[in-house]
């Protein structure tokens, strides 16, 4: 058994290099919680990152980290008996649940001296390319977004608003890298959409985000079954059991560790849509080099990956992780393989 394991955790603002400009909203930070657990001289580490649309924040985050109490874990860890217990304590809290599940994974890693990516069987030679993601700008800035993108083999650009084509276009000016495009529930009339989404395969995009509400299932629906490219479920599914509620709407998921609790149910939710013919995004909120890792340790096991949470922001209190050839490199370092700045 564990004794004294001990979690510690403190609030961090994590900066972002440009207001983040997606469909109704923008910022220019995003609050976190770093949480470190710690057992005979070995750390693991984990972050909570609460964008707003979740409804999580310092406050929320503290009071449910007062109510966890993790002297009945033993080990090897029980992951589903994990997640039922933060379950228990509350409703919701994904992401603060999340920080708890990627600490004891790093913590994990470093127990039996191997890389958190072993544990899911993922191959870190079939990485995905990253995207790097172009928020919502006025054209001389999103030029400038575009240049410091450099590294990326693939764009990610954020519509939602009457100057989509416009993007599209200032990004064509400079560039022919593939697109990913995310509607952040932006489009309001379905063939409209459709016919925005014909464009769209014609300058270069891949696939499409969430383009619709997610409570309006039957219109998502529409446009996935007249679609020429596929159709991802963004904010329509957070945990497992939301799969089920959209799998004949979409083409695909996008899993981000904040919104599954962690990386356990990540995995879960990628096992789940391979059963039912689904394809997999793994993504990201604003994140340091914590969660960016978490989420490169399952990347190789999905379609595509939107990892760039380094990449969007300008005070990552820890080393950006390898990145070559458009792809985060996984190593061989117990855990998460997390590097503090020096």
């Amino acid at each position: 058994m564990f004794e004294c394991m001990v979690i510690t955790y403190k609030p961090f603002e994590l900066k972002l290099r440009y207001p983040f400009s997606i469909s109704g909203f923008s910022r220019t930070f995003t609050p976190l919680i770093l949480i470190e657990i710690r057992h005979e001289g070995l750390s693991g580490f984990g972050e909570a990152s609460m964008v707003p649309y979740l409804g999580e924040n310092i406050e929320t985050a503290s009071v449910y980290l007062s109510q966890v109490n993790l002297s009945w874990l033993n080990y090897p860890f029980n992951y589903d008996e994990v997640m039922a217990y933060l379950d228990s304590i509350a409703p919701g809290n994904p992401a603060i649940k999340a920080a708890i599940d990627i600490a004891l994974h790093d913590l994990h890693g470093k127990i039996e001296n191997k890389s958190c990516y072993q544990f899911f069987g993922a191959d870190p030679e079939n990485m995905p390319l990253s995207s790097v993601t172009i928020g919502m700008d006025v054209p001389q800035i999103v030029l400038q977004k575009v240049k410091e993108a450099e590294l990326a083999h693939v764009l990610k650009v954020k519509l939602g608003s009457k100057a989509d084509k416009v993007l599209i276009e200032t990004i064509r000016s400079v560039s022919n890298k593939p697109l990913y495009v995310d509607a952040n529930q932006g489009w309001t009339n379905k063939e409209q959409a459709l016919d925005l989404i014909f464009w769209l395969q014609e300058m270069g995009v891949k696939l499409i985000e969430q383009p619709m509400a997610k409570a309006d299932i039957r219109s998502n629906a529409w446009i996935t079954e007249r679609s020429p490219l596929p159709v991802i479920a963004d904010e329509a599914v957070q945990r497992l059991q939301d799969i089920e509620q959209v799998k004949d709407a979409y083409h695909g998921i996008n899993v981000k560790l904040m919104k599954s609790a962690g990386m356990h149910e990540a995995h879960k939710m990628i096992l789940r849509a391979r059963e039912l013919g689904l394809k997999v995004l793994i993504g990201c909120m604003s994140e340091t080099s914590i969660a960016t890792l978490a989420a490169a340790s399952l990347a190789p096991l999905c379609d595509w990956a939107d990892i760039d949470g380094p990449f969007l922001t300008s005070n990552n209190p820890f080393k950006m992780p390898g990145f070559k050839n458009g792809k985060w490199i996984l190593t061989n370092r117990a855990g998460l393989g997390i590097e503090e700045n020096t």
